[in-house]
Order: structure tokens, then C-alpha cells, then sequence
């Protein structure tokens, strides 16, 4: 499970910025669950993160810094050339940004319970600083530390990888030591490897919608149990669907059509392209949801209400943050910008203070982060009227009518200088 997320340099996000999962300190979370660590203590973390702000405000930066992290991990050893650089979208709106380097690091815990702490320093033709460090019994253990700028770049502290001499000797100074040891399936450092290429998927639901569409409809003919999940998200979404068909075309590509409740018993199947962009977006999200929930994964949507009513995006939070339905753990990290998210129908808080980070965009255009916990919402308070109100900052500095005032003036100058002419 991921814990936290540091980055710095990366678009819009100049500083050092923090996403975390665990509870603040104080935060009594009804939602929050308890991680066991192999030091027999036990970490309360939220399965749910949702991030909102302004347009333009860099939420989408912080989920691209999040996959850009991964790419780093992933890649950095088979694709990252001398002559071309390393890849990097370093904050532009200061020139001194691109002599400095880019920073990642995350905490996370592996299945057996040990919590890792990894991260790496990128300037613009080599790896400028890589660290490792594991905590087995709640203390410190630092298993590599590298530094471009010593002598020796690489320090094995404790003697506790194997290989060392090898590692340090292939690893590429335009590469990360980590991709490089994957490569060759080292025992020891694969496992955090692994934790990068089975987590932080990414999907915006607008986007590669039709390949998303095809591996749902692949998931329905599956299996009986599978099928079931499919069509009970389905139905639970109040769409008026009781049911799917599904068959696979003379090409193989498999065909679904949905079944409607047409008032009675009966049904009605309609064809796939008579279906409306909600009904298709939620249906394209249900494949990757299973996926994520099924394998412990962490899920990371940008603009989850872009193209999903404020309801499903609910549904897809409390499928998260259900024990019973999430045994697995897995995690969801998502942008959003309606504020109705923040609590249920009914009243109450569908995502606590701790869950709720949001992005604004300083006088030098750099995003800053933070939750809304730091402001110690009243237990009582509703955050979404809070929020709208402006009390935790995030929201866009703009008053009613701005625009349109704003319009008629850029109107108004341009008939005088038609005029003037």
C-alpha cells in the first residue's frame, strides 16, 4: 500500500509537495483502516484521496507526477538514451528550474508487511541521487544510497544487496539502479520494483474510453461470479439496466448489449451505440474498478466527475472504502471539481477532512497542496459549504458575474478602437 508521496519539480509543482494516505494525528476516522507492519505495530490509512481546486490549479499535475514516477522506475534502464536526456517537465515559469533537479520519493508497504522508503533526484543527463531504505523493525535500515556528485557514487551500507559490485558497475549514470537490478530479476530489489508495476494505473474517464469499454465487456464473459459483479455496479448506478448480453463478433471482439426494465417484467436490449455517454463512461470504468479492487492496486482517476454523475463517482469512492468489497486494500487516488462529493445525500461526510487535499496556485504559479485537515474542521462543520465559501482555500478567486462584466468591457474597448480607426 502506498502511505505517502513526495515530489518536487514537476510542472506546476515547484516546491516539495506531500500527498499522504495515513490519518492526521487527532482525525477520529470512521473510514480509516489499520495496516499491520512487520514490526507488529499497526498504521491507520485511508483507502480513498480525493483532490479538488480551480481549473488549472495543477490536480491533474499531481496524479501525472505520481505516473511519471512510475514510467522513471519502469523504463529509466531500456529507454532513457545519453544523447536524448532524461525525460523531465520541470516547472517552467522560472528559468532556474531547469538547472535543478526533479524529486520523487514514496512510502509504501509490501505484502509482507515491511514498509519501504524510495525515491531519486533527476537532472537533465543523469540520475543525480537514488536512496533505499527499509524499516523491518520500525528503525532505519538504508540499503543504497547514490550520489553523483561523490566519488563514489554508490554506498551499500551493511553489505545487505547482493551483487553490489555488479550493480554499480552496469548501472548507467542516466539510469536508475533499481530498473537496472529488475532487469536482471535481482531477489532483493525486485519485490519494490514489482510494487511500482502493479499499482498507480491511470485512467481519465474521457479518455481511451472504446479500449476500456472492450475490457469490460472481456470481463463479462469471464466467469459467472465475474459477470455478476459486472452487472450488480450496473444496476446499482440506477441506470434502469437489469442485466447484459454479451457475444463475441465473427472477429472476436466481444458485443454487449444491455438489458433495460421497460416498467414490468419485460426488458428491452438496446444496441451499444443507442447507449448514452453516461451509461458508456460508467460501464468503461466498471473493467478497471474489478481490476484495482481484485489485485490490491493502487488506482489513481483524473477528473472523475468529467464525464460521471456526482452519484457514480460516489459509488466508486464507497466501493473503495467498503471493507467487504475491498478486502484486498487496494487504493484510489482521484481529481474532481464537484464539491458535492464531500458528504452524502442524506448529510453526513462521504470523504473526512484527512481524504479531502486541495491544489491553488501561489502568486509565482506554483501549486501548493494540503489537506483540509490542516484547517481542524469543527467535527459538525459541513466542508462542503465550507469549502465553496472559500474557508480552506482552493476554490476559484473569482466573483458572480466577473466574467460577463469582464466580456462587455473587452467588448466595449474594442468598438472604441474600431472607432477611433
Amino acid at each position: 500500500m502506498l502511505l505517502r508521496f513526495r515530489v518536487a519539480n514537476v510542472r506546476s509543482l515547484r516546491e516539495e509537495q506531500e500527498l499522504s494516505f495515513v490519518v492526521p494525528e487527532g482525525e477520529d476516522s470512521a473510514v480509516a483502516r489499520r495496516l499491520p507492519l512487520s514490526d507488529g505495530k499497526s498504521i491507520p490509512l485511508y483507502s480513498v484521496l480525493g483532490i479538488f481546486g480551480p481549473n488549472a490549479s495543477g490536480k491533474s499535475n499531481v496524479i501525472t507526477a505520481l505516473k511519471k514516477m512510475r514510467e522513471a522506475v519502469l523504463s529509466s534502464y531500456a529507454d532513457w538514451t545519453s544523447y536524448e536526456g532524461i525525460p523531465r517537465e520541470e516547472f517552467a515559469l522560472d528559468p532556474k528550474a531547469a538547472a535543478e533537479s526533479t524529486f520523487y520519493e514514496a512510502d509504501l508497504v509490501l505484502e509482507d508487511g515491511v514498509r519501504w522508503t524510495y525515491g531519486f533526484e533527476l537532472g537533465a543527463t543523469r540520475v543525480e541521487s537514488e536512496w533505499l531504505f527499509a524499516y523491518p523493525k520500525g528503525r532505519r535500515q538504508v540499503w543504497f544510497d547514490r550520489d553523483a556528485s561523490r566519488e563514489k557514487v554508490f554506498d551499500f551500507p551493511a553489505e545487505r544487496i547482493q551483487d553490489r559490485a555488479r550493480l554499480s558497475r552496469t548501472t548507467r549514470h542516466n539510469s536508475l539502479l533499481l530498473t537496472r537490478a529488475a532487469n536482471d530479476g535481482h531477489p532483493q530489489l525486485t519485490p519494490v520494483y514489482d510494487w511500482f508495476k502493479r499499482n498507480l494505473w491511470d485512467v481519465t474517464p474521457e479518455a481511451e474510453r472504446p479500449q476500456r469499454e472492450a475490457y469490460t465487456a472481456k470481463r463479462l464473459l469471464e466467469d459467472k461470479e465475474t459477470r455478476r459483479r459486472v452487472e450488480e455496479l450496473l444496476r446499482v448506478a440506477d441506470l434502469g439496466i437489469s442485466g447484459a448480453e454479451v457475444e463475441r463478433a465473427p472477429d472476436g471482439r466481444p458485443v454487449v448489449r444491455l438489458r433495460h426494465s421497460s416498467g414490468g417484467a419485460e426488458t428491452v436490449s438496446l444496441d451499444w451505440q443507442v447507449e448514452s455517454f453516461g451509461t458508456r463512461s460508467w460501464f468503461a470504468l466498471i473493467g478497471p474498478l474489478l481490476l484495482a479492487l481484485d489485485s490490491g492496486a493502487v488506482l489513481l482517476i483524473d477528473e472523475l466527475d468529467a464525464s460521471l454523475h456526482s452519484r457514480f463517482a460516489a459509488e466508486v469512492v464507497r466501493l473503495f472504502q467498503t471493507p467487504w468489497v475491498n478486502p484486498k486494500r487496494s487504493q484510489l487516488i482521484f481529481t474532481a471539481h464537484d464539491p458535492s462529493l464531500f458528504r452524502i445525500p442524506g448529510g453526513g461526510r462521504l470523504l473526512e477532512p484527512g481524504q479531502l487535499w486541495l491544489t491553488e496556485k501561489n502568486e509565482r504559479g506554483e501549486t501548493e497542496l494540503f489537506p483540509v485537515s490542516d484547517w481542524e474542521p469543527a467535527e459538525e462543520e459541513d466542508l462542503m459549504t465550507s469549502y465553496l465559501a472559500g474557508s480552506f482555500g482552493g476554490v476559484p478567486r473569482i466573483s458572480e458575474g466577473q466574467i460577463g462584466r469582464r466580456l462587455m468591457q473587452t467588448d466595449t474597448s474594442a468598438e472604441m478602437g474600431t472607432e477611433e480607426a
